[in-house]
Formats: structure tokens, C-alpha cells, sequence
């Protein structure tokens, strides 16, 4: 069946090479944060047990260990603890078995065994407990996406279409409006995003007082689906917006600019222009060519939208993803960074596979090799 359908051919190797490599994202996700040696339940006692009385540390370390799934448990679902002899290690009896004491150390899981209730855990939407808030590590991701998502995807792709028509136009008509395009859009990518956002708050929001300066929607609204938090956050979303849009645009109008230019030089165009093919055809012609290379880069910029906003989250003060993955590195909470480590890559490897799909229907040359394949 397959060899008569070289497109679900095509479709089901990719999604088993994405499946694959998913699969290596995750062990990666795992094992990175243990590679430093830091140790989340140290890290919360260190936090917390300033004053408690010894009982209360070991009663407080066996609870950490279970909550953060380190702990080996009994039937009853109790931390196993066993004897710790002078020189640190567990005392293990003449058959090698750990020696049981209730006032002994907790006994951890396997490194393995660790990395395969990980696997079991994300399989399940189960991302750990936040060492710092005390909360879900989910939770703490389903209220920090919807506010990048709604930043980041608005802005790239408007900046993306906007971008690529002007520079496709720009190509073609070339005269005065190429000439003023090209340098505005090379300058407007020199500018990094935080500088660019400093100076929009600066007149906007401080000098002019048109928008404000920080913060997704007012202090007196609680968010939720009513129209006064609504028009808040749309108020608030304004300058973020604003300083994030017009740089994609002017990245993508150059890019699209180069590979129109190119486009514009092959025979098939001026064969076009020959046979007298109205102007607006032969546009369409160029964008559709000129486009399969920005798709590409379109399925790079959504995939890192979850994560790339830190800078101009960070200057608005919006509460985002990337101000929850800072707040975590700077407390040591690697539930937290796992956890947004991994929706970073999921999103990364969903938009690349979607423009893989893309590109093998819109590019005559993929459907010929699969074709030929």
C-alpha cells in the first residue's frame, strides 16, 4: 500500500522520526538538570527547615522524597528508609539486602528507575511539583502559555505575512519602493527587541502616557472571559506587540526580497513575462517559489515561540513562560525548567513537522523524490 502512495509513505516517516526524536528530547530533559549534581529536595529543606527540630527535617525529607517520586516505597506507600553505616553508605546484611531503620536515611529509586516513572509521568501530563511554589509544575505552564502564545503568535505571524508580501513586492517593482523598504527593513532587524521595546515604553508609555508601561491587563481585573479584562489585556498588548511585529516583518521582507530577486531571474518567469501573463499571476508565481525557504524559518520561529519572548517579557513585566523559566533558574527550581524545557520542544518539534509536511506539498521537487523513492 505504501509503495502506491508516496505520500503517506512520506507522512508516516517523518512522524516516526519525530516520535524518535521526541523520545531523545525527553531523556535529554531528564538528565541534564542531574548532570550538576542539585538535588531538589536539599534545595527545599534548605529553604524550609531553618528552626524545626530534627523529627521534623526527617519526617519533611521522607514527604519531599515522595512527593518528588525519588523515594522507594513500601506496600503502603511509605518511604523506604534503611541503617547508614560511619563511612555514608547504606549497611546491607550477608545476603546484600539494605538493613531496615526507621530513623535511617530514605532510600531512593535507581537513576533508571527515576528516568522511566519520568517517562510515565510526562506520558501523562504529569510534569513534577515546583520546589519553590509548591504547586504543579502543569499549572504553572497553563497559566503562563496562553500569555506567550498570545504575544508571540499574533506577532510572528502577521510579521511573517506582512514581511514576506513586501518583500516579494518589493522584488518586483523595485524604483523607489525597494529603496525605501530595504534599508527601513534592515534597520528595523538591527535593532534587538529589548532595545526596540525600551524605546516604545519610553515614548509611549512614559513620555506620551498612550499605553501602559508594564504588566498583561490591569491590577482591578481578574482574568477570565469578560469584556473589561479582555480590553484590558488587549490594551496591555499593544506596545509587547509593537515591539516584537515590525522586527519579523522587516527579517522576512529582506529574506523574501533575496529570494524573489532570484526568482525573478529564471526562465520560467521570463518565459512568463512573455506570453503576456497578467502581473498579479506572475507574483503569485514568485511568492509561492520564493516561500518554501521562509517556511522553514516560520516553523523555527513558532517552535521557539513558548520560550522566545524572554527579553520582551521581561521589560513589559508579562506573564509569560519565559518570565516562569527566569524566575525558575534564578531559584534552582528544575521541576519547573524540565518542565518548560520540554513544552519548548514539543512546540519546536510540532512546527517542524508540520512545514515538513508543508514542504513536500507545496515543493514539486520533495513530491518527485517521493515519487521516484
Amino acid at each position: 500500500m505504501l509503495k502506491h502512495n508516496p505520500t503517506l509513505k512520506y507522512v508516516i516517516n517523518r512522524i516516526l522520526w519525530y516520535v524518535l526524536t521526541f523520545f531523545v528530547a525527553i531523556t535529554i530533559n531528564f538528565f541534564l538538570p542531574r548532570i550538576g549534581g542539585s538535588d531538589p529536595v536539599t534545595l527545599t529543606l534548605n529553604r524550609m527547615s531553618s528552626g524545626m527540630t530534627p523529627d521534623r527535617v526527617r519526617q519533611m525529607e521522607e514527604d519531599l522524597n515522595v512527593r518528588y517520586n525519588l523515594a522507594r516505597l513500601d506496600e503502603d506507600g511509605n518511604a523506604i528508609r534503611a541503617k547508614v553505616g560511619a563511612d555514608g553508605n547504606f549497611v546491607r546484611d550477608a545476603e546484600g539486602d539494605l538493613v531496615p531503620d526507621e530513623k535511617g536515611r530514605v532510600v531512593r529509586r535507581s537513576l533508571f528507575n527515576q528516568y522511566l516513572n519520568y517517562l510515565g509521568m510526562t506520558m501523562r501530563g504529569d510534569l513534577g511539583m515546583s520546589i519553590q511554589q509548591d504547586r504543579p509544575v502543569a499549572e504553572i505552564m497553563r497559566e503562563s502559555i496562553p500569555w506567550t502564545l498570545a504575544l508571540q503568535f499574533p506577532s510572528i505571524v502577521i510579521g511573517w505575512i506582512v514581511g514576506n508580501i513586501l518583500g516579494v513586492l518589493a522584488a518586483y517593482k523595485r524604483g523607489s519602493f525597494d529603496k525605501i523598504l530595504f534599508p527601513a527593513s534592515m534597520l528595523s532587524t538591527s535593532i534587538p527587541f529589548f532595545v526596540f521595546g525600551m524605546v516604545l515604553v519610553y515614548v509611549f508609555a512614559i513620555q506620551l502616557n498612550l499605553f501602559p508601561a508594564y504588566g498583561g491587563y490591569a491590577w482591578e481585573y481578574t482574568p477570565g472571559l469578560n469584556m473589561g479584562f479582555i480590553m484590558s489585556a488587549g490594551y496591555h498588548f499593544i506596545l509587547p506587540f509593537l515591539s516584537i511585529c515590525p522586527v519579523m516583518a522587516g527579517g522576512q521582507a529582506i529574506g523574501m526580497r533575496s529570494m524573489s530577486i532570484y526568482e525573478l531571474g529564471t526562465d520560467y518567469i521570463k518565459f512568463s513575462k512573455t506570453l503576456g501573463i497578467r502581473e498579479h499571476r506572475i507574483i503569485k508565481y514568485i511568492f509561492r517559489n520564493a516561500m518554501l525557504p521562509q517556511l522553514t524559518g516560520l516553523a523555527m520561529m513558532l517552535g521557539q515561540m513558548v520560550g522566545g519572548a524572554l527579553i520582551t517579557e521581561l521589560i513589559f513585566s508579562y506573564p509569560g513562560l519565559g518570565t516562569a523559566l527566569l524566575d525558575a533558574v534564578n531559584q534552582n527550581d528544575y521541576f519547573v525548567i524540565q518542565g518548560g524545557a520540554l513544552i519548548v520542544a514539543i512546540f519546536l518539534l510540532i512546527a517542524n513537522f508540520t512545514v515538513d509536511i508543508l514542504i513536500g506539498i507545496f515543493d514539486p521537487r520533495v513530491k518527485a523524490g517521493r515519487v521516484e523513492g
